[in-house]
Order: C-alpha cells, then sequence, then structure tokens
C-alpha cells in the first residue's frame, strides 16, 4: 500500500491533510490487493512472468508514465489551489506526486528493517524522480503564468517526453539518464571544477614522479603507500576487536 499510494499519502503530508483519505476509494485498495496477491502468490509465477515479458512491460510502463505526467499535474493545480504565490509549495506536492513511491521507499525499508543509505533516492535520483522534478518546476511554470503555453500542450509535451525515455530505458535495460549528458556540461559551470582539477593535478603528479624513477623503493610514493596499507591494516584490527567485544 505504501507503494501504489506513496505519492498521495506524502502530498496529503505536505498539504496538511488526512493521510489515509485517499484509502476511501475502496476500489483501488481492491485493484492494488488483487495486483499484491497476483504478483506473490499465483499459481507457477505466471502473472509475474506475464507482466516481465518484455512486450507487456512495454506497455505497462507507458501507461505509468502517463499516470505520472496526469499526477503532476494535478498536485500542481491542487497545491496552487491552496498556496496561490507559494512556488515551493507547489513544486513539492508535484514532485512528491510523480515521484512519491521511490520517494517512499527511504520510510518502506525502515519498516522492514532493512536500511540501504547507498539506495536513498534523494541523494541518488533515478531518471523519474529528477524527471518528476523538472516537471514539477515546468508546471509550476505554466501554472503561475510564468510559461507561455497550455496546460495541455504542456501535458501533451512532457507525456511523449517520458514515455520516450522510459520506454527506451526499459527496453535497452539501461540506467543511465538522459539528463546526464547536460548535467555534465551544466554543473561544472553552476559547481565549479576544483575536484576535476585536483584529480588531474594528482595523476599528472604521479605520472611525473613516475617518469623520474621517482617509484623505486626508497621513494616518497613508496613510503606513502606503505603506510597506508599499515593503516589500513590497523584500522581493520580495531575494527574486528571492536566486533568481538
Amino acid at each position: 500500500m505504501l507503494h501504489c499510494f506513496g505519492s498521495y499519502i506524502l502530498a496529503d503530508l505536505l498539504l496538511g491533510e488526512p493521510l489515509i483519505d485517499y484509502f476511501s476509494n475502496n476500489s483501488s485498495v481492491l485493484l492494488a490487493s488483487a495486483v499484491w496477491y497476483l504478483i506473490f502468490f499465483c499459481p507457477l509465477d505466471l502473472f509475474y512472468k506475464c507482466v516481465c515479458f518484455l512486450p507487456v512491460k512495454l506497455i505497462f510502463v507507458a501507461m505509468k508514465e502517463v499516470v505520472r505526467v496526469r499526477k503532476i499535474a494535478v498536485g500542481i493545480h491542487h497545491a496552487h489551489h491552496h498556496y496561490h504565490h507559494g512556488w515551493f509549495v507547489m513544486i513539492a506536492t508535484g514532485w512528491v506526486k510523480g515521484s512519491g513511491v521511490a520517494l517512499m521507499s527511504n520510510f518502506e525499508q525502515l519498516l522492514r528493517g532493512v536500511w540501504k543509505p547507498e539506495a536513498n533516492e534523494i541523494m541518488h535520483m533515478s531518471f523519474p524522480t529528477k524527471a518528476s522534478l523538472y516537471g514539477a518546476i515546468l508546471f509550476t511554470l505554466q501554472q503561475t503564468r510564468w510559461l507561455p503555453v497550455s496546460k495541455a500542450s504542456l501535458i501533451f509535451i512532457f507525456t511523449m517526453f517520458m514515455v520516450s525515455c522510459k520506454v527506451f530505458l526499459t527496453a535497452t535495460h539501461s540506467h543511465s539518464s538522459p539528463f546526464d549528458v547536460l548535467e555534465s556540461y551544466v554543473c561544472p559551470v553552476l559547481f565549479g571544477t576544483a575536484l576535476v582539477g585536483d584529480h588531474h593535478h594528482d595523476n599528472h603528479g604521479g605520472a611525473h614522479g613516475g617518469s623520474h624513477g621517482g617509484s623505486g623503493p626508497g621513494s616518497p610514493h613508496s613510503a606513502m603507500a606503505t603506510k597506508s596499507k599499515e593503516e589500513l591494516s590497523e584500522g581493520s584490527r580495531k575494527k574486528k576487536t571492536k566486533k568481538a567485544d
């Protein structure tokens, strides 16, 4: 239920509405329960195998992206009804409406007693989560009349973009994001290239030292490497001792 209604729960939480309001929709609850039962308890896993069959899976992926865009637009409109000039509220509501399932996964992991920091959707956004954020920004600009385009046109354009990207990524089993190319140019401009420069300087220094025989047994690099290994061994020993205690 957290996965099926995560977006509605988070949106209601942000707007101060009852968190269980959507559970009053009996047809949606029954549909979610039926899907859960068929996925886990269908004989011979027939339902799961049918859903995972690539042509069928692509149809469901396309349908999901259509619903995602619609939920973002509805979330922005709902937030605008309560906060006419609250841009941040509108963006946040549209974002959780579009990617509530992924954002709810952190809470779901805590309930199951499984914590995976490397799978934190806020720190490491997947393509749907990141696209939902960008879409929420676009729909907020349109809702506040800063983007001169009709809502129907924006919904159509963004839906085609989401469906095309997600179907292509699913068909090719790719985990990359279409935004990677753009971010590789924009992020260094906005956030600097200090890390890239330091990394290049370290590599250049290492290559320069190696070309002049600095990697011999008595070189500073060799001494530092030996010291690092000793520190790692000491750290590992302390961790093991602590675990034994």
